[in-house]
């Protein structure tokens, strides 16, 4: 039976399909050709605070995590592995694992459960024993777009024609990760969001519209927006915030800063303005987030 899984409260940005057994069982499981490997949960997790998760007797899926940012740790009878950004693990069904984010830096991930008829078969072929241990990869757009593909697709719904298509498109999304070789990348627009991520790091403590960041790289604000969420899953507002959430907790957790103090270090004069976007951002005050140490 396929674990169940809950929606963690608190976390904005967070995207999660999990397909019924219902669904598995009718279009899937037993349907020829696409029995072979499909999805059974897909998900983005952007900076997953006290994301943690035990199978002691594992999962009857495989599963596959890419890193974008921060960091998180595999335990498998393999070894205990560091996961950070720009690689992928992928771990095999049936073996128990416990997997969680970093405290302090923790990952965001695009995430997928996949199973099937071939799955073991597919693991010999890819010689899945390589992937337990985390492998770098450089940034493709094109891992991004797969991904959103099929999770735009299965979010419409699980007809035959849904669920053919994003299964089809799961083994194009394995590919970019097992064939290196194979993998071609985009050269220029994932610079300068890169480059406009690093501004916004740099700028924490600067109140910065998207129309003002999309101008020094030459884009448009609405064109600047669709490129930066299509690589971080985010707006860019949306993580300008977190990324200021984030500074403050680890100034809550690493300094003595008053709380108005490290208000105003990213960026909010209004102590109580900040109070009140943190706690929608962490679930719980600034204040309360301090004591938990």
């Amino acid at each position: 039976m396929i674990s169940s899984f809950k929606r963690r409260d608190g976390f904005v940005g967070e995207k999660q399909i999990n397909i019924p057994v219902s669904v598995l069982d009718k279009f899937l499981r037993h349907q020829h050709f696409l029995d072979a490997l499909f999805i059974t949960h897909i998900g983005f997790f952007p900076k997953a605070f006290f994301h943690f998760r035990e199978r002691k007797k594992g999962c009857p899926d495989n599963i596959l995590f890419y890193c974008l940012d921060g960091k998180g740790y595999l335990n498998t009878p393999d070894g205990n592995f560091e996961l950070n950004a720009n690689q992928f693990a992928i771990l095999p069904f049936d073996k128990p694992h416990r997997y969680q984010a970093d405290i302090k830096d923790p990952w965001t991930i695009y995430w997928i459960h996949f199973s099937g008829n071939k799955l073991k078969d597919l693991n010999v072929f890819i010689n899945i024993e390589n992937y337990i241990k985390p492998t770098d990869i450089k940034y493709n757009q094109r891992i991004i777009q797969t991904w959103e593909e099929m999770y735009s697709t299965l979010k419409e719904g699980y007809d035959m024609a849904n669920l053919g298509y994003a299964n089809l498109c799961l083994y194009h999304f394995i590919s970019l990760f097992v064939f290196p070789e194979r993998r071609m990348e985009s050269k220029t627009e994932p610079d300068k969001i890169n480059e406009a991520i690093q501004y916004l790091k740099q700028n924490i403590d600067k109140t910065l519209t998207v129309e003002e960041v999309a101008a020094l790289f030459n884009y448009s604000a609405s064109h600047f927006s669709a490129l930066f969420k299509n690589k971080t899953g985010q707006a860019p507002v949306e993580y300008f915030i977190r990324l200021k959430i984030h500074y403050a907790c680890q100034l809550l957790d690493q300094s003595k800063l008053k709380i108005k103090d490290i208000a105003q270090k990213i960026g909010y004069a209004d102590p109580f303005y900040f109070s009140r976007l943190f706690n929608k951002i962490m679930g719980t005050s600034p204040y309360e987030y301090r004591l938990r140490k």
